[in-house]
């Protein structure tokens, strides 16, 4: 895959806000492991593996579980999550979704159970935050780092 365009270098003025809003996400205060999980789940919905490479070692930064990471698209199987997280990844398929789901109010009251108001405010802000960064990155097919040497290794 070949990189379509350097968004940062072709509106630098865009970019910025979009950090801006990152900023915001990141400094909601709520926790930084369920953040992550949210960021992996949303980037596995849309497919992003430039997000997914990045999140998923963000969360392993952050002391994250591999089993975590490896089963977070089958989370309503797993006794894994907590029930905050659950209504944190259900909330993150429906918003992420919305298209589809229309945000059904039995996902609004389980995430209301978990979170208040101000909490979900924020969730939401960073659901949308990592929607659009996954726009950004598979629209303009950004491709993540890859260690040569491992693949080497691998072959």
């Amino acid at each position: 895959m070949k990189p379509r365009l350097n968004a940062y270098q072709a509106a630098p003025a865009v970019m910025k806000a979009m950090m801006a809003l990152e900023s915001q996400a990141a400094g909601s205060g709520l926790e930084p492991a369920l953040m992550e999980l949210v960021k992996i789940r949303a980037s596995q919905i849309n497919g992003c593996a430039f997000c997914l490479h990045m999140h998923t070692r963000d969360a392993r930064a952050k002391d994250e579980k591999e089993e975590r990471i490896y089963l977070l698209d089958a989370w309503r199987e797993s006794p894994l999550y907590s029930e905050r997280e659950r209504a944190a990844l259900a909330w993150t398929e429906a918003v992420t979704l919305v298209s589809q789901t229309h945000v059904p109010d039995d996902v609004y009251e389980q995430a209301r159970a978990e979170f208040s108001e101000e909490e979900l405010v924020k969730l939401t802000l960073l659901i949308t935050t990592i929607n659009a960064w996954n726009r950004f990155a598979i629209g303009f097919r950004s491709v993540h780092p890859v260690d040569v040497k491992a693949q080497s290794n691998a072959a």
